[in-house]
């Protein structure tokens, strides 16, 4: 990774997760923030300092993790924040869901710790190309 700056919020109500997630990303030079809901996320997002990388599972306690990127896919101010999706969700149907509601790239769990750090650093490099 070109910058120790680059920094990734991992939105997952699994702390073990968010730990490995953490150790695995930290060992290339990113700096994570975990959120264990929606709302914990949705305050972060809230600060002028925005990540410059979403991880994002879909099945969240408070509010569902598709509803959630629908939300914050209609602002602006997300425009070119990159989602990755990472979800223990095969169904095709919701993989395509989350696609067309403007994640990235979507994997699923258990994940193999090269693709999330490859999808991490593709998505560091290209940023978000936003679809018409």
């Amino acid at each position: 990774m070109e910058s120790a700056a680059f920094h990734v919020l991992v939105v997952d109500d699994d702390p073990e997760l968010c730990e490995l997630v953490h150790l695995l990303l930290n060992r290339i030079g990113v700096k994570t923030t975990s959120a264990y809901t929606a709302t914990t996320a949705a305050k972060i997002l809230k600060a002028d300092l925005l990540p410059d990388l979403m991880i994002l599972d879909l099945m969240l306690p408070d509010v569902d993790g598709l509803a959630f990127l629908t939300q914050l896919r209609a602002r602006t101010k997300f425009d070119n924040l990159p989602v990755l999706v990472l979800s223990a969700t095969v169904d095709p149907d919701l993989i395509k869901q989350a696609l067309d509601a403007g994640a990235d790239r979507y994997l699923t769990k258990p994940y193999l710790a090269n693709n999330l750090v490859s999808a991490v650093q593709d998505l560091a490099r290209s940023g978000r190309r936003i679809r018409s």
